[in-house]
């Protein structure tokens, strides 16, 4: 059996539209977020590509404790709730602590479950007892069937909303490699498939202090994870990745989104019309 997750009236899922999930990384400011928010609806509006905004009010997993983290539960949930209404928009966000969850429940549409966390069986199963969708990020250390298990604990709170994401797997010190097959092991256990085509170029601690990024490579592996049939792919975006306050070196900048998402939605009709 597969199961349709559905978004704010957006269906993601077997046989319906190739799905953007996208934001910036971390929230810098209201203007920057809302900037990016609206630039990327206009965008999906205009390629008829369904869209969730994706961004963090607090990365609790950066490299440093001196690295930069958003701006905080109260003031970051504030920022997502006005874009969400502004934009009329579904959002994400990750949640890593249990005291976050019944407040960002309230905002968010999509509650993400970050790979670092991706075995923390109650807290799994707390944020999925919220009722709302659950994205879980596939920890850099799990192999694919291992999903299932996670995904167990989610429908035993008796939630049939979830999404598996690949964000690549550990290959060595500070790298990771995808792993294509693991999109059509997980797409076996009947969930829609995300892509997170700007975490998997990402090098952990690659730069000492912060993660390093390899982010050429980007639109390569987004093309070829739409043609393997992949419900959505995931990228962080910026207006200026070399100077973003967290995953510049991974994100993408926004002025490459558009020719992008064309591939992507050319590549996606192509499949769509074969089958």
């Amino acid at each position: 059996m597969r199961h349709i997750v559905n978004v704010r009236g957006i269906n993601i899922g077997e046989g319906n539209k190739l799905v953007l999930i996208s934001g910036p990384c971390v929230i810098e400011t209201l203007e920057a977020t809302m900037e990016a928010a609206s630039f990327l609806k206009e965008i999906t509006d205009e390629l008829q590509i369904p869209f969730i905004f994706k961004t963090s009010y607090d990365k609790a997993n950066r490299t440093s404790i001196n690295s930069y983290r958003g701006p905080g539960l109260s003031k970051g949930l504030e920022i997502i709730s006005s874009v969400k209404d502004k934009l009329d928009i579904p959002v994400l966000s990750d949640v890593h602590r249990f005291s976050e969850i019944a407040a960002a429940s309230q905002v968010l549409d999509v509650l993400q479950i970050p790979a670092f966390l991706c075995r923390q069986t109650d807290f799994i199963i707390a944020v999925s007892e919220t009722g709302k969708p659950v994205n879980i990020k596939k920890g850099q250390f799990l192999a694919p069937w291992d999903v299932e298990h996670v995904v167990e604990k989610v429908v035993s709170t008796g939630n049939s909303q979830v999404l598996l994401t690949e964000r690549g797997t550990t290959f060595g010190y500070n790298n990771l490699v995808v792993d294509f097959r693991s999109l059509a092991l997980m797409r076996d256990l009947g969930w829609p498939v995300v892509f997170d085509a700007t975490h998997s170029v990402q090098l952990p601690g690659g730069r000492g202090k912060s993660s390093g990024g390899q982010r050429r490579f980007v639109p390569m592996l987004a093309k070829a994870a739409t043609a393997a049939g992949v419900d959505a792919i995931f990228m962080e975006v910026h207006k200026d990745p070399d100077r973003a306050l967290c995953d510049g070196p991974n994100s993408l900048a926004l002025q490459e989104v558009k020719p992008l998402l064309k591939q992507l939605k050319s590549i996606r009709d192509a499949i769509s019309q074969a089958c």
